[in-house]
C-alpha cells in the first residue's frame, strides 16, 4: 500500500511540475510574440484632427471632425500644464523609462487585496500606449502588453516627445480630445495662456472624463481641481503664493456649462453661418474626401465674412417676416441671399434659406427657381453687344408676338407701344423684353447667358423675355457682377486655399475671369440698372438701403461695386395668348 501510495505522490509531482513547465513555456513564448507586437506598434500612429475653416480675417469660423482635436507641439503649451499633469498622473515621468516600480508594487498589492484589477499604477507612457494601441479592458496580458509597448515607447522617443504625443491624444469629454481643444473648450483660450487652477482642472479630468468633468458634476471636479493643486505644491511645482490664488479661483461659468463644446475649435460655436458652413463641407467632400476632411486635420482658407453673414441673415428673416405680416396668409416663406465681390468672385456671406435647422436645403445654390424679370438685363446686354445704345427706341410694342402654336403678348403694370431701351428697363416693361428678346434672337440671348455665369439649362423659349428659364441665385448673382467689374466674370469662389495639418499647400484656387461683356457694355449697362434703382421699379430697394452703381458718396460708390448683393424674388411669367381671329390679325 506505502509503494503505491510513494508512486501516486512521484506521478502527481511530475504531472504538477510538466504542466508547470508547459505554462512556462507558452507564457515564454507569448512574452517574445508580445515583444514582436510591441516593436510593430511603438510606432506612434498617426491620431484624427479636425478640419479648421478660416474667414477671410484669417480667424477660424467653423470646424469639421471625428474627433474635435488640433494637434500643438509641447512648446505652444502652458508649463502650468505639464506640471499638473505629472503631478497627478506620474510624478517620476522624467526619471523612469516607462514603468515606476514604486507605483507597480502599490497597485499590485491594492489589486490582489480586491481579488481584481482597480488600479493600474500606469504610467504616462503607459497611458498612451493604451490609448493609442490597445483596448481599455482591464486584463493582466493587457497589461504586459501594455509594459512592452511602453518600453519599447521609451526607447524610441524622448520624453518632450511622449509627453506631446499624450497630451495631444488624451480625451477631456465632451467631445474633446487634446490639451488645445480642452482648453478652448473649457476655457477659450488656448493651451499655451492656460493658468494653474485652469490646467489643474483639466488634469483633474483625465482620470474620469465622465464623472470629473466640471459641467457633468461641478463639486466634483473643484474637488479634484484642488487635490491636484495640492499635489503641485507638495512636488514643488507651485509656490505657496500660487497655491494659494489658484485655490481661491472659482472654476469659469463657462467651463461648467453642459453645452457649447460642439464646435470650439472654430469660434465657439456661433449658430451663425450654417448654410455657408455646409456650402464649404460640400467642396471640401468632392476636393478632398469626406475621411481627409474630417480626419485629416486640413486649415482651409475661405472667403467667409462673418460680420456680413450676420447682417445677411438679419435682412433675410426681417423680410420674410413683412411678407408674412403683410400677407397673412402666407405659410413656409423661404429666402435667400448672395453677397459677392466682383472683382474676386469671392463668396462673402451666403443665406439658403430662413433657418438651417429646419431644412438643410439650400435655396441659394441648389435651388432652380425663374429667374422673372432678374433676367431681363441680361437680354438688354447681349443687344448693347449687337450694337443697340440706351437710347434705340423699341416699337410697335402692341403686336403680339408669334410664339409657334398661338400669338403671345405680355402683359405688365408699365406697358406701351414704344420705349427706348433705358426707359423700358427702367419700368422693367415685359413686352420691351420680349420684343427685343425676338429682335436679338434667343440663341444670342442664351449665348450670353452663359458668358455671364449661368450654367442652368435655359428653354428656348419667347417666355424666356419674362425670365420663365430656372437659374440659382448664384448663378444669378455671378452674372451681375460683371457689371459692377468692367464686363468681367469672375468664378464664384467658396475656399481659396487648403493647406495639410503640417502647413503645405495642397490645393490653391486662383481668381477665374471671363471676359463675358465689353467694358462698354458693363459701363452702359451700370447707368442704366442705376436708373431702375433711382426712380424707376427698384425704388423701393435704394429706400432699403441700397444706392445706385456709382452714384454713392465718401467713397460708397466704391464698396457697392465691391459688393453685389442680389436677391431673387422668383414669379412665374405674366402674359396671355391672343389667338387670330382673321388674317390681319394673324398677320399682325
Amino acid at each position: 500500500m506505502r509503494k503505491w501510495i510513494l508512486i501516486s505522490l512521484v506521478a502527481i509531482v511530475a504531472i504538477a511540475a510538466w504542466a508547470m513547465a508547459l505554462r512556462v513555456a507558452v507564457a515564454a513564448h507569448s512574452i517574445a510574440a508580445e515583444f514582436d507586437t510591441a516593436a510593430a506598434l511603438a510606432e506612434i500612429a498617426p491620431r484624427a484632427q479636425a478640419t479648421i475653416v478660416y474667414d477671410r480675417n484669417g480667424r477660424p469660423a467653423f470646424s469639421f471632425f471625428a474627433e474635435q482635436r488640433v494637434d500643438v507641439p509641447l512648446d505652444r503649451v502652458s508649463p502650468h500644464v505639464v506640471r499638473a499633469v505629472t503631478a497627478v498622473e506620474d510624478r517620476r515621468f522624467f526619471s523612469h523609462h516607462g514603468i515606476d516600480p514604486p507605483r507597480v508594487l502599490a497597485a499590485t498589492w491594492r489589486n490582489l487585496r480586491a481579488g481584481r484589477i482597480v488600479q493600474g499604477g500606469s504610467t504616462i507612457t503607459q497611458q498612451l500606449a493604451r490609448a493609442s494601441q490597445l483596448s481599455p479592458v482591464r486584463t493582466y496580458r493587457r497589461k504586459m502588453r501594455e509594459v512592452l509597448l511602453a518600453a519599447r515607447i521609451e526607447e524610441q522617443y524622448t520624453k518632450p516627445q511622449i509627453l506631446e504625443e499624450y497630451l495631444n491624444t488624451v480625451y477631456f469629454g465632451g467631445g474633446l480630445y487634446g490639451i488645445e481643444a480642452a482648453s478652448r473648450g473649457y476655457f477659450g483660450k488656448s493651451a499655451v495662456d492656460l493658468q494653474p487652477e485652469e490646467a489643474a482642472l483639466l488634469a483633474a479630468v483625465v482620470r474620469s472624463p465622465s464623472k470629473d468633468a466640471p459641467f457633468v458634476a461641478p463639486d466634483r471636479a473643484l474637488r479634484r481641481r484642488d487635490l491636484v493643486l495640492r499635489l503641485m505644491r507638495e512636488q514643488g511645482k507651485l509656490t505657496d503664493a500660487q497655491f494659494r490664488l489658484a485655490l481661491a479661483t472659482p472654476i469659469a461659468e463657462r467651463a461648467t456649462r453642459p453645452t457649447g463644446r460642439s464646435s470650439v475649435l472654430a469660434g465657439g460655436g456661433s449658430p451663425s453661418g450654417l448654410y455657408f458652413q455646409e456650402a464649404i463641407r460640400r467642396h471640401l467632400v468632392a476636393l478632398v474626401g469626406s475621411d481627409k476632411m474630417l480626419r485629416g486635420g486640413l486649415r482651409v482658407y475661405s472667403t467667409y465674412d462673418p460680420s456680413l453673414q450676420r447682417e445677411a441673415e438679419r435682412t433675410v428673416t426681417t423680410r420674410i417676416t413683412e411678407i408674412a405680416r403683410r400677407r397673412r396668409a402666407a405659410k413656409d416663406l423661404q429666402g435667400g441671399l448672395v453677397a459677392m465681390d466682383p472683382r474676386s468672385g469671392d463668396v462673402l456671406a451666403l443665406v439658403g434659406g430662413r433657418d438651417f435647422n429646419a431644412s438643410s436645403f439650400n435655396r441659394a445654390t441648389q435651388a432652380h427657381r425663374q429667374a422673372g424679370s432678374a433676367f431681363k438685363p441680361i437680354i438688354y446686354a447681349a443687344a448693347l453687344e449687337r450694337g443697340y445704345a440706351p437710347g434705340t427706341i423699341l416699337s410697335d410694342l402692341d403686336t403680339p408676338i408669334d410664339s409657334g402654336t398661338a400669338q403671345w403678348l405680355p402683359s405688365g403694370g408699365h406697358e406701351r407701344s414704344e420705349y427706348t431701351l433705358r426707359r423700358a428697363l427702367k419700368v422693367s416693361s415685359n413686352r420691351a423684353a420680349a420684343q427685343l428678346l425676338q429682335q436679338v434672337g434667343v440663341s444670342t440671348a442664351v449665348y450670353y447667358a452663359e458668358r455671364l455665369g449661368i450654367q442652368s439649362g435655359l428653354p428656348m423659349v419667347p417666355s424666356l423675355a419674362l425670365g420663365t428659364g430656372e437659374v440659382t441665385l448664384l448663378e444669378l448673382t455671378a452674372a451681375y457682377s460683371a457689371f459692377a467689374n468692367q464686363g468681367l466674370v469672375a468664378a464664384p469662389r467658396f475656399i481659396t486655399r487648403i493647406e495639410n495639418a503640417q502647413g503645405t499647400p495642397i490645393y490653391e484656387a486662383p481668381e477665374r475671369h471671363t471676359q463675358a461683356v465689353s467694358p462698354t457694355t458693363a459701363f452702359l449697362m451700370s447707368s442704366m440698372l442705376a436708373d431702375v434703382l433711382s426712380s424707376g421699379t427698384g425704388t423701393a430697394a435704394r429706400a432699403a438701403g441700397f444706392p445706385p452703381a456709382g452714384r454713392g458718396q465718401d467713397g460708397h460708390d466704391r464698396r457697392v461695386r465691391r459688393r453685389l448683393v442680389h436677391r431673387i424674388h422668383p414669379a412665374p411669367a405674366r402674359g396671355h395668348l391672343v389667338r387670330p381671329r382673321s388674317a390681319r390679325a394673324h398677320h399682325a
